[in-house]
């Protein structure tokens, strides 16, 4: 937390959580224009930034894209919002809504979804979190469909199935496909089918599922890495969209509900409930 609060003291660092609000995926080149200090500043900023896992950065080729991540204002407000009067409180979630928030008129430059958290287990328990139909089922929940079980051997070029074994729907596709697969360090997948069946479990009308399903099949991936004894740092990848993607904003309010639910099943045994 002390990490957090530092990297946010700082108005030249808040300015570049800004930016990357605005247009996430930036190149160090993109962050420093009109930031009016020096490359060599930027990149001390940045650095502060990463360390309290607040900018989060991917290889494309031989650039290197910064990412604002939302984890660390999450687990802020998680862990100290009930200790404040509501006015304090207010001012949290202002914040938090601004870091994770996009300006309707910035949404079609996003394309990627990044999202970086720790965790109190081992690689082979996030592996397990992330594959295993009995876990998945227990925090990877619909209000209505109840628990989402996701079946494959999870071998590279295998399919999986997406199974609300509490409403009998079953989601299947030959293009439902393992793209990666790395067991304890790595998995990525395409993502499943938008079929009128799982539409209408959703509570999705015709035409917001046709333009879902006419949108080009993302990509998830899931890096594990240990970050110290006893503790995983889990960073979800979701790529692939078109710009403007409404799926892209779909998935953008649901991985961080999804990611801190299994975190907590972890970590305590009992997932979160249902939102």
């Amino acid at each position: 937390m002390d990490a957090i609060f530092r990297a946010l003291s700082d108005p030249a660092r808040r300015r570049l959580l800004d930016r990357l609000n605005e247009h996430n995926g930036l190149t160090l080149t993109g962050l420093c224009a009109d930031m009016g200090m020096t490359r060599q500043s930027v990149s001390k900023h940045l650095d502060i930034l990463e360390e309290a896992d607040l900018v989060a950065t991917l290889r494309r080729g031989r650039e290197k894209l910064h990412y604002l991540n939302a984890a660390p204002i999450n687990d802020i407000a998680d862990r100290w919002i009930h200790h404040y009067d509501r006015a304090r409180a207010e001012a949290l979630s202002d914040l938090k809504t601004a870091l994770e928030a996009t300006p309707m008129d910035q949404k079609s430059d996003q394309t990627t979804f990044v999202y970086t958290t720790y965790i109190n287990a081992t690689p082979e328990q996030v592996w397990q979190g992330l594959t295993e139909p009995a876990f998945t089922e227990r925090y990877w929940r619909h209000p209505a469909s109840g628990g989402v079980s996701y079946r494959s051997d999870w071998r590279k070029g295998s399919t999986y199935d997406v199974a609300y074994e509490q409403v009998g729907l079953v989601v299947s596709d030959p293009e439902q496909v393992i793209l990666e697969s790395d067991p304890y360090r790595r998995l990525a997948y395409a993502w499943h089918t938008f079929t009128p069946e799982w539409a209408s479990e959703h509570g999705f009308d015709e035409a917001t599922a046709s333009a879902w399903r006419a949108e080009p099949r993302s990509k998830v991936a899931f890096e594990i890495e240990e970050a110290g004894e006893g503790v995983v740092k889990l960073t979800v990848v979701h790529d692939g969209f078109a710009p403007g993607s409404a799926v892209l904003e779909g998935v953008r309010g649901g991985w961080p509900a999804v990611i801190a639910s299994l975190k907590t099943l972890l970590e305590t045994g009992s997932a979160l409930p249902a939102a």
